[in-house]
Formats: structure tokens, sequence, C-alpha cells
């Protein structure tokens, strides 16, 4: 893969450099946000790794812009490891996060599930549109469609939504969806999901602009979610597991 590394220590970078080198990677650094954003348009990478904390522009504002140019994988660095960080980065379209310290190792098992994810993306472009109840999903141009009106998905939300549409009607644990959209690693950051599910229901449901519970995208307490092609009954519908144990606490 061409990965374009952005960390503003030099100590860092070189390390990631060299290991992501030695794996057979072709790998173009960057020292800050601007002269990131720079690269990646000149080099027009695979991948981008890239710090949270730089002077100038930050890894968070980093990932917008690529994220409005491009669907490449970001993979964020950050010694911030409260959920906070890990969901403004999520929101922003991140791919991954990998708190400091960590080992090579780890990260260049974040760097396959990525480089697999981006495999299956173009053996998948050639797919016919997906026709499901009140949606329409064009695989290879990576766009949704929800009641005849198109929504515009971050890659993330757009994997998320596609796993959903080929299991309509199936209940998916929490751990299936996280290997399906995040690969063996995602497995261990449920946080993932909820900002996932959040995000995607803001888009697509029916009344989320109005305070309406989720209509197709269903919660199944404590197992996992269900998409239904077409908007259940509020009898259908069931609070996410947040909620019922919020509700479980009032009431004892």
């Amino acid at each position: 893969m061409r990965i374009l590394i952005v960390d503003d220590e030099p100590q860092i970078a070189r390390v990631l450099r060299a290991s992501l080198q030695s794996n057979g990677h072709e790998v173009t650094a960057a020292q800050n946000g601007e002269d990131a954003l720079t690269q990646f348009l000149k080099a027009q990478p695979d991948l981008v790794i890239t710090d949270l904390a730089m002077p100038g522009m930050d890894g968070i504002e980093l990932t917008r812009e690529v994220r409005a140019r491009s669907a490449v994988p970001v993979i964020v660095l950050s010694v911030r490891s409260q959920d906070a960080a890990k969901v403004a980065a999520l929101d922003e379209g991140a791919d991954d996060y990998i708190t400091k310290p960590f080992s090579i190792q780890e990260l260049l098992a974040r760097v396959r599930v990525q480089s697999r994810r981006v495999a299956a993306a173009a053996s998948q472009a050639h797919e016919g549109p997906i026709e499901l109840g009140d949606f329409r999903i064009d695989v290879e141009r990576h766009q949704v469609q929800v009641r005849e009106t198109e929504v515009h998905l971050t890659p993330k939300e757009f994997d998320l939504m596609l796993y959903f549409a080929r299991n309509a009607d199936r209940v998916l644990t929490h751990k299936t969806l996280l290997r399906a959209v995040w690969g063996a690693t995602g497995a261990d950051q449920p946080e993932y999901l909820r900002v996932l599910v959040a995000q995607l229901r803001r888009k697509i449901e029916p009344d989320a602009g109005r305070g309406g519970g989720p209509r197709y995208i269903l919660s199944e307490p404590w197992v996992g979610y269900r998409l239904s092609p077409r908007p259940a009954s509020p009898d259908e519908t069931r609070p996410d597991e947040g909620e019922r144990k919020r509700t479980i606490f009032t009431k004892s």
C-alpha cells in the first residue's frame, strides 16, 4: 500500500516509516496537517496514518479534509484514550483509532485490516445495485438512496449500511458487526459501533429530526441490531441497551 504518515515527532515518524517499509509498503511522511494535505493530493495514498495532536491543523481537521475528498482509510494515533477523543475522530470519518503507546505489531495488524477492506471494496466495485424495501444501494458508486432520496454517507457508514442490507431482517450481534466493518481488531472497540449506528440513524431514519425512535435500524437489547428494509411499526422498535439501562436504573 501507499501510506501517508503524519506526525510532528520525527522519531516516531522514522520508526513508523522503517517498520512499514520493511513490510513492503511505500511510505510518504509529513510533519503537520497542512503539509499532509498537500502530500495527500500529490501522492494519492491508499491509507493515511495521522497523529491527533499537532500544531495548526490537527488530526481531526485533517481527517475531515481527507474525507471531503476521498474514501481512503484513515487511522488516527493519539495519547488521548478518552472515549470523547475517539468519538470525535470517528465522527469525522476516521476508520480506526490507536492509543499511544502501541506496539508496531498492533499497527501492522490494523494496516492489514484496512488493506483487506480496500481490496474487498475493489472486488465488489462491479456488483449491481441492491434494491431493498425503501433502500437502493449502488455499490460501485458508493451511493445510498432512502425513499428515492440520496443520503451522503462516510465510507464506514456505507460499509455498515451495506452489511446490514446484505443481512436484512437478521439479528446481527455487536461482535459480528464490529468484525464485519473493522475486522478482527474491532471486536474490542464497542464504542465504534455505537457511534457509527447513531450517525447512520441520523441520516436514514424517517423521524430522526423529530425525535422519533429508529424504524429501520432496530436495537435488539443486549444482543445487537437488525435492519428492517421498510419502516417498522412502533411496537417493533426497542431502546438501545444504554437507554434501557438508564430506564431500569431510574425505576429502581
